[in-house]
Parts: structure tokens; sequence; C-alpha cells
């Protein structure tokens, strides 16, 4: 444990934004400065009733009670940076407001340039492409494998990434995402040696998998096997307030640490909250310490327990690492016969009282969080229980919708190039044949159906039935 301090017999991990935010609170002065709900006394009373009145009087910002600055990093703020990096063991941390997309869009406009290609794979974040849009870089696509029995994408191959390096020469980045949505693990370690063969670096956009530092049962970090760059979205899975991240550049990267923290700079709110911000700073402090360090350890335990119980059940079934791969315990994705993933979230939450992190065509995926207790998933086990003997009707599949992209594109224009191309707006059902000219990417999780510059098939219309009208090409 690191920084560590004796208080009362029990060790505490240091967390500086919250202890300088804390001693604010503590030493109130009259205040003249943003916000101007000024300490909650200017708000809708429903709502300082609803959150509390001391979360609205620690909202503040940056450069106010001696709380430091983010851009550039000082004070408690740059303090907690440094205690993340040592954490996390990497050379520089960045705090992330507005998720990991900051991150991604800081490493695209940053990093790459006009016409350079990115070797990523096609289940990469939206906010890759952004990234991508804004530089003007060009993705090369990789296919991972799918699991077509499970409507999913599965895990990138060295083999594949090797391939495309040996092929093209003018690849600038490899930048791969690890681990998927669902929890398939790739091979980052045999794929960060083949990028240093080929002088490329590798960016991991580990968004989901901030917990895996901290337990040696969960999966080997990035930062370990050799990436340059990893983004860790805290706030998904651990325990800081919604919205906030990491970036994290390595020890021995050959990225520009200078040229990031420019675009951050240049994306960030100046007028960051420091809410989030010391939530960061929390969540940080609780993972190394000893109640974190608990809570991770049974909230892989309460996963197993779960699949233990799904693996007893006759209709319902786990995704499991038994053909090649690997996954995170933590994340479990079921499917169950005869229903679709969409109706057997509908059972959950309408009969049950359960909400789950998402669904798709063939199956739903449940996390097992650090905030999780044994009843949770004690009752979900018995809700499972009683779906899986009984007889359910799939009625969703009336809606003729899919959920989870899966589709090879066809690439007739540049992303730049067709992001700021004339447009209009047509039917949909006039769009097949004409080049897409928007981002379509519903989250979660954030993958894409259509980029600016890539064909409208048939294919596509599926997964379209939300949408009237589609931005094209003029």
């Amino acid at each position: 444990m690191t920084n560590v301090t004796k208080n009362n017999k029990a060790l505490k991990v240091k967390a500086p934004i919250v202890e300088a935010l804390k001693l604010a609170y503590e030493n109130p002065t009259y205040q003249f400065h943003i916000p101007g709900h000024t300490k909650g006394n200017g708000t809708l009373t429903d709502f300082k009733k609803l959150i509390g009145a001391k979360a609205l009087s620690v909202d503040t910002t940056d450069e106010f009670d001696n709380l430091g600055t983010l851009h550039p990093a000082t004070g408690p703020i740059k303090e907690a940076q440094e205690l993340a990096a040592k954490a996390f063991g990497a050379k520089k941390t960045f705090f992330l407001l507005n998720g990991s997309t900051a991150g991604n869009l800081a490493i695209a406009m940053g990093l790459t340039k006009k016409g350079q290609r990115i070797l990523t794979n096609r289940n990469c974040h939206r906010s890759i492409l952004t990234g991508m849009i804004i530089s003007g870089a060009e993705p090369l696509w990789l296919v991972p494998k799918r699991f077509d029995d499970w409507g999913i994408w599965g895990n990138v191959t060295p083999e594949s990434v090797e391939e495309a390096l040996s092929t093209h020469n003018d690849i600038s980045m490899v930048w791969i995402t690890n681990p998927t949505y669902e929890g398939v693990v790739s091979d980052i370690k045999s794929i960060s040696k083949i990028c240093k063969k080929y002088n490329v670096p590798l960016v991991v956009d580990e968004a989901h998998a901030c917990l895996w530092n901290f337990n040696k049962h969960l999966p080997t970090p990035a930062l370990q096997l050799g990436a340059d760059a990893v983004v860790h979205s805290l706030h998904k899975t651990g325990g800081s307030m919604s919205q906030s991240s990491m970036l994290h550049i390595a020890e021995n990267s050959m990225l520009d640490v200078a040229a990031v923290e420019k675009a951050l700079k240049l994306l960030h709110t100046t007028s960051p909250s420091l809410i989030l911000l010391a939530s960061l700073d929390a969540a940080r402090a609780n993972l190394e310490s000893q109640k974190g360090k608990r809570q991770i350890e049974r909230a892989i335990q309460n996963a197993k327990y779960l699949r233990r119980e799904i693996e007893q059940m006759e209709h319902i079934h786990d995704l499991k690492p038994d053909f090649g791969y690997m996954t995170d315990v933590t994340k479990i994705f079921i499917r169950a016969d005869g229903l679709s993933g969409k109706r057997l979230e509908s059972i959950l939450e309408i009969e049950f009282g359960i909400e789950v992190e998402s669904a798709s065509d063939a199956g739903l995926l449940l996390l097992s969080n650090l905030g999780n207790t044994r009843s949770d998933m004690e009752y979900l086990v018995k809700c499972l229980q009683k779906i899986d003997k009984s007889h359910y009707s799939d009625i969703y599949y009336m809606e003729n919708k899919k959920h989870m992209p899966m589709l090879t594109p066809i690439i007739k224009m540049s992303l730049r190039e067709a992001f700021y191309s004339e447009k209009e707006t047509i039917p949909k059902d006039l769009a097949v044949g004409r080049i897409s000219a928007e981002v379509i990417a519903e989250c979660p999780p954030g993958i894409a159906v259509l980029l600016p510059g890539e064909l409208i098939t048939e294919e596509h219309l599926p997964y379209l039935t939300d949408y009237d009208f589609i931005e094209v090409i003029k």
C-alpha cells in the first residue's frame, strides 16, 4: 500500500483532493465567485433536498479554497494525479472529466494527424472515431473474432495485428479496446511485442478494466504488458462518480506527453468540478485500501457464485472462456434459450425490479460491482432460477431490431472528408446506396453502426429502427 500513515491503529490511504475539500467545507468563506448557486443557496429547494445541502456546499471548481488547478495541475490536484500514477504503474496520469471520451479525444488530437492510418478494432468506442474526425486520421479496421452464438465481438488476435503491420507500412498507431464491453480479453502482451517489433505505439482503451491492477485474480493490466497509454473509466467499475476517468501514460512510452496535455487543455472545461475530481481521488484511495481490496475480492467471489449457479440452470447460460480467449470474471454475459437479450432484460426489470448493464440481440450483461453484496447476488440467482423454469415467450423480435453492430464497413470516403462534406437529410427508406454523413453509434456500448464515408446497405436497416431520417452526403 502506498503513502499510508498510522491513524487510530488503522492504515489510512492519502486522498489529497478529498482532504482539501473537507478542509474547505469545515472552514467556510464568504463566496463571491462561481458557481452562482453559492453553496446551494440559489438552487431549487426540491433539488437541494434530493442531493443534500452538503453536496451543494462542496460543489466548487479549481483555483478556490487552496484546491489547486487542473491545467496545469497544481496543489492537491497535482498530488492526487501523482498518487494515481503510482497506484496504476504509470509515468503520468491525467484526471479526466467527460469520461474516457476526453482521454481518447486527447490522444487522437494530440498524437495523430491528417492522413495517418490508425489500426483499430471495429468494435472500438465512438470517441476514438470522433477523435479521428477531429484530427483527420483514418482507421484501418481490425475485425475481431465474432462469437456468433452470443451475438458479440470477441478478441483481437496478435496474428491479425502482425498481418496488418507487415502489410501496411504507413500505420502510425495501434489502438485496441481491451476488454470488450462484455469482458472478452485479448492477448495484449503478444500484441505489444509485435508493436515494438514494428516501432509503432500501442494505445489500449481499457475503460472497463480499472480494477485489474488491484487483484491478482483479474487479468494483467495493459500498462504492465507494454502499452504506451491507457484510459480507465473509474466511474464504470472503480467507484468514482459518473463522468470521471483517468488517462495513464506508461513509464517507457514513446508518446509525446506534452502534446497529450495540450490537447486535454483544449478539451476540458475551464471550470472543472471538484466533486468529480475528488471522487477520482477517493476511488484510487479506496482501491488501494484494505477495504477496497476486500470489495474487489467480494466482487470476484460474487461473480463466481453467480456463474456457478447459472451453470446449474437448464435454459440460461453464461459466456465462459472455453474456446481460446480470456474473460474478466466480474462481467457476466448471459443468454436464455428462446429469448432475446432484450426480452430477458424486460422480464428482469418489470417482474423482478432488476436493472442490468445492457442487453443486445442474443443476451445481456451483468456486472458484479464493488458495492454489490452477496444478498444482491442471491436475489438475482432466485429470479434467474424462476425464469429458467418458466415458459416466457419472446415478443421482442416482432420489432425487427438489432442492437449489437456486427457489420464490416464499405468505405467510400475518408471520415473527415465525409463529416465536413455538404449533406442532406433523407428518409431512412431512401438511404440504401447512399454514403453516410453522420456517426451512428448507440450507447451502450458506443460501437459504430455507421460512420461518415461508409456505404449504407440493407444490412444496416435492422439497426436503424429508431431513426426516421439519415444524414447522407449530398
